[in-house]
């Protein structure tokens, strides 16, 4: 008879059998390595360089992780503290690469930058001494850089003007950058939030904008904006929670390696809008603790989600110490939501035999329960409680923006026209749009020639089967005519996209980055429709399930965490 005694003692030493051979073939990966790297320094015939081979060692070994798992050594510790912090010492300005050369792309509201009369256009071509005509943006951001309150000369080349050599003496500040970009209360009595990221300064930043809609008696509800949020500290993101939610509800737990090692995330404030009816955007570049954020809003049905799929990440990094002042950013948990859903769309744990990371497909995540009965779904991000299909931008679009044409226009027409209208009524008339279509080069324009390639097998397997004759030809000759790029017809066609991109680009010279975005939602579909769920009570209420008996209370429904964990 086998008793219970040795069944718990055989489940220790099965345990314990692959737990030992782990930690020997540590020993052995670590001791083999030492090896490889003696008899380098002993026997290659060059003499290696240790900084990059040993970096690039560390980040081959981490790509068997995930990619949040990062090595940051000690010239790369500044960018780590400011994905935390969102602080640095500079002249606070966002830089632009082209060419192999670095330019202005759009100076901080109120940075030294700023202060000092920067622009977007602007060469940089010389930082003190340093000529950096022909740097690359991480080189000459080093030199940018430095302790707030060190002085440094910037010269520069600025387009469209006489004098286009200009000189700037810049005292370095400590720069904070602005994770909520745009606030305003709209015509129709409803508040509009946007959070860019989550930072250390988000939570007071986000309470600073809510306090002001607050003492508007008339506003009928927020819109919180977290499209394009890639995530950053957890902290800031259960804190803004904290506005929306009754205190001490939870809204995350995250799980490490080991089951029992279990951290519970609560909000701690009393909120300032408890009831207020929420409308949330996301969208494909919504992530991490943006999506704890909108994912515990969905869980405990207090906003409606509308857009498109999420990101899905569901891990959690920390930072580890390191010696000589190095860090490795290491995932240590998953996280999940108040309906004990775990969100991440990949398993990184499980690759193919090609060693690639598959997503999870639909077919096999699993259903959960909101608060009020409603069903949502684990793996592969957030689906949102309406899905709004956005605009496709195709080739020719895209090449506007990322070869900066839009860009560049807009620098031409801010330094032509002293002043625009406010950003929210600026439009781009007949007039600005047929300039903008004259400063493209057709020569210097980068078509992708996908149709004329098509084309061109298209004739060729049409003679090689044998059915080339005049017809098939003059067939295809107009086939061809028609799908030959013609720029300024196609131009036209694209003009609401472009609009869109170059009215952005414009509005943001004037006003910064309150400005793009203010233009931005001038023609929004997903703020549209966030509008109209907000003025419609019996939609809000019917999309949130609050017709459907709740199933289980929002305390009850966390408790699914624990049983529910993958």
């Amino acid at each position: 008879m086998i008793t219970g005694a040795a069944i718990v003692s055989a489940l220790v030493m099965n345990a314990a059998a692959p737990k030992r051979s782990h930690d020997a073939a540590v020993v052995r990966g670590v001791a083999v390595f030492n090896g490889v790297v003696k008899a380098l320094e002993q026997n290659y015939v060059d003499t290696i360089r240790p900084d990059e081979s040993f970096k690039a060692a560390i980040e081959a070994f981490l790509s068997t992780t995930d990619p949040y798992t990062e090595f940051y050594d000690a010239d790369d510790n500044e960018n780590l503290k400011r994905l935390t912090t969102g602080e640095y010492g500079g002249i606070g300005s966002f830089i632009l690469e082209r060419d192999g050369r670095t330019y202005i792309s759009q100076p901080m509201d109120g940075s030294p930058a700023q202060r000092a009369g920067l622009r977007p256009g602007d060469h940089i071509i010389r930082v003190d001494s340093i000529d950096t005509s022909r740097m690359k943006s991480e080189q000459v951001t080093k030199y940018l850089k430095g302790v707030p309150g060190t002085h440094l000369t910037v010269v520069v080349d600025r387009p469209y003007v006489t004098d286009s050599i200009l000189t700037f003496n810049i005292e370095r500040a400590k720069v904070q950058e602005n994770s909520v970009p745009y606030d305003t209360v709209f015509g129709n009595n409803i508040g509009y939030l946007r959070i860019s990221s989550f930072i250390d300064k988000t939570p007071a930043q986000a309470r600073e904008a809510l306090e002001k809609m607050k003492k508007d008696p008339n506003l009928k509800g927020i819109v919180l904006d977290l499209r394009g949020n890639g995530g950053g500290v957890v902290e800031a993101g259960i804190s803004l929670l904290g506005n929306f939610l009754p205190k001490g509800t939870e809204v995350v737990r995250t799980i490490g390696r080991d089951p029992k090692n279990v951290k519970i995330y609560k909000t701690t404030e009393k909120p300032l809008f408890p009831e207020i009816p929420l409308v949330v955007m996301i969208d494909g570049g919504t992530a991490s603790t943006s999506e704890i954020v909108s994912g515990a809003l969905q869980d405990l049905d207090r906003a409606v989600l509308i857009g498109s799929r999420s990101f899905g990440k569901g891990l959690v990094q920390a930072p580890v110490g390191l010696p000589y002042r190095s860090t490795l950013k290491v995932t240590i948990a998953k996280y999940y939501l108040p309906s004990g859903r775990l969100i991440q769309a990949l398993d990184y744990s499980r690759r193919n035999k090609d060693g690639e990371v598959e997503r999870v497909p639909d077919s096999l995540t699993n259903v959960f329960k909101t608060a009020h009965g409603r069903e949502v779904r684990d793996g592969g991000g957030l689906r949102p409680d309406t899905t709004v299909a956005g605009d496709k931008v195709n080739r020719l679009v895209y090449n506007i923006v990322v070869d900066n044409w839009a860009f560049d226009y807009a620098n031409r027409y801010a330094a032509t026209h002293p002043a625009i209208a406010p950003a929210w009524e600026f439009t781009i008339t007949d007039d600005i749009f047929n300039d903008f279509k004259k400063s493209i080069d057709p020569k210097r324009f980068k078509y992708d020639r996908v149709m004329e390639e098509m084309m061109k097998q298209i004739r060729a397997t049409v003679e090689a089967e044998g059915y080339m004759d005049d017809e098939t030809k003059e067939q295809l000759d107009k086939l061809s005519k028609t799908l030959t790029h013609d720029l300024n017809r196609d131009l036209d066609r694209n003009r609401r996209q472009i609009s869109g991109y170059l009215g952005a680009e414009i509005a943001e010279r004037y006003f910064s980055e309150r400005g793009r975005v203010a233009y931005s939602l001038k023609d929004d579909k997903e703020l549209r429709l966030a509008e109209d769920i907000i003025s419609s009570p019996a939609v809000y209420a019917k999309l949130l399930g609050r017709d459907v008996t709740p199933a289980k209370g929002a305390k009850a429904v966390s408790k699914n965490i624990k049983s529910k964990k993958k």
